[in-house]
């Protein structure tokens, strides 16, 4: 079980009351002061990540990130001797949450922190990072970038305030002697798939069902399927929207899939029980991100009783490179685009920031090439979103490329959309399909819908 996906699943309970103390208290301004100095009259950049440069264990959970820092600040440091000296701060998963408190409480605060879009929403609500849309315009490598990163480092008044450097798009790894023919494209075919899967005793998809930790399969396994219907959860207007003919449409196909037991009852368990299902070849498909898949996923055992099992957690690429899995677009009714949640991955400079030219700076080196490819690789995660580093030969193997691949055939975006109360969206749609799906089959879709929208609503 990954530690990272778990602990920011919890975060989201301490996110909400975080939100609450916004709504009283009075925005942080940024800091002024001037950055501290180091040693040799270099001024000192502050970074958190949730990566221990200290840890030297190679069974530790987050080891490549670890390994990373422990090589890269002192290059770094060596490059900008005389002007820049740059320290890390480990932190756990729960960073983002640290930050809100850091600035509202005028602590201590980094000059730069490694951060998810989907983190951005509660740092606008709480005022936390900076505007960093002249910089970012104005930086050489802007027309690079993958827009749909931008759009999702962008807030609600059209201002960008991360900077987007690797993406995870949400897409389908599937085993191929399962699916001899491919991942079906259409709901319908894969219907067809899924009842003879069944015949041989085998589930035609696992995923993320249950409501665990206050609602995360809102993001990762409910917007995919409603995208792909043409749904969604927002108005784009920052209320929420449910109840839609596409996604009732949506939430009438989900429910096939469970009553025709095309999926098993783990999906509904939690505790990342769903994917065993798919490590052990029991199901043929796992709807998830590429980063959660690469990183996470492992060991395996293919159909034909293959075991995958790598010294250094490659599992995912082993067994893409020897062609017993693949990764496709999700499926969607004829003539629909696929559907597909984009986590994306990079920085924020936070409000009260010592050193934000400093960050800058560092931002600035992370984003060449010859540093960023290794930072998307072993800090990152997914896919790099710069033209130039997504050509390096280091993304051009069979996962990275089937990544890639099906992310651009995919509707790929942020799946709250205009959404900014994110703790309270995600547990309000998480509970109602639940619900729609697995409690109550029954049940009138299109009210259950309409009383979720309105408790969101409500309180806006």
């Amino acid at each position: 079980m990954s530690i990272y996906r778990k602990c920011w699943s919890f975060a989201s309970v301490i996110i909400a009351l975080l939100v609450c103390v916004a709504c009283v208290a009075p925005p942080a301004a940024p800091g002024a002061s001037s950055a501290a100095p180091a040693s040799g009259g270099e001024t000192e950049i502050i970074s958190w990540y949730y990566y221990d440069q200290n840890n030297t264990d190679p069974q530790a959970n987050e080891r490549v990130g670890n390994f990373y820092l422990a090589k890269t600040i002192p290059l770094f440091n060596e490059q900008f001797k005389g002007k820049y000296t740059w320290s890390n701060v480990p932190h756990d998963y729960n960073l983002a949450l640290d930050l809100v408190t850091a600035v509202q409480n005028k602590g201590d605060i980094p000059d730069v922190m490694r951060m998810g879009a989907s983190d951005l929403p509660t740092f606008i609500v709480n005022n936390t990072v900076q505007d960093l849309t002249d910089f970012i315009k104005s930086a050489p490598w802007y027309s690079e970038l993958d827009p749909k990163a931008l759009t999702a480092c962008t807030g609600p008044d059209g201002k960008l305030y991360c900077v987007p450097i690797s993406e995870s798009p949400y897409v389908v790894f599937y085993w191929s002697d399962l699916y001899p023919n491919g991942f079906p494209k259409t709901t319908d075919e894969f219907l067809k798939e899924a009842a003879a899967l069944k015949s041989q005793g085998k589930y035609a998809l696992t995923y993320w069902g249950s409501t665990a930790f206050d609602g995360e399969a809102a993001g990762r396994y409910y917007f995919q399927v409603l995208s792909s219907f043409g749904g969604g959860y927002d108005d784009g207007k920052g209320s929420m929207l449910l109840n839609t003919p596409e996604n009732i449409k949506a939430v009438e196909f989900m429910r096939e899939i469970v009553t025709k037991g095309y999926s098993s009852e783990s999906v509904f368990v939690g505790n990342f029980e769903e994917e065993a299902a798919f490590k052990d070849a029991e199901a043929g498909a796992f709807p998830t991100g590429f980063f959660v898949a690469y990183q996470y996923l492992n060991p395996l055992t293919s159909p034909k009783g293959t075991a995958y099992k790598s010294a250094t957690a490659k599992d995912m690429e082993d067994a893409v490179k020897a062609g017993e899995i693949k990764i496709a677009p999700s499926f969607a009714p004829e003539g629909k685009q696929p559907g597909c949640h984009n986590d994306v991955f990079g920085f924020v400079i936070p409000n009260g920031a010592k050193n934000p030219e400093g960050a800058k700076a560092y931002i600035n080196w992370v984003m060449d090439p010859t540093n960023g490819v290794d930072w998307v690789l072993n800090a990152g995660g997914g896919l790099p979103v710069a033209k130039s580093m997504l050509s390096n030969a280091a993304f051009q193997t069979e996962v990275f490329k089937q990544g890639a691949t099906a992310g651009a055939a995919s509707d790929c975006r942020a799946w709250y959309g205009s959404l900014l109360k994110i703790p309270e969206a995600k547990k309000i749609i998480a509970t109602t399909l639940f619900d729609l799906i697995k409690s109550n089959p029954t049940a009138d879709i299109a009210a259950a819908l309409t009383k979720a929208q309105d408790e969101y609503n409500k309180n806006k």
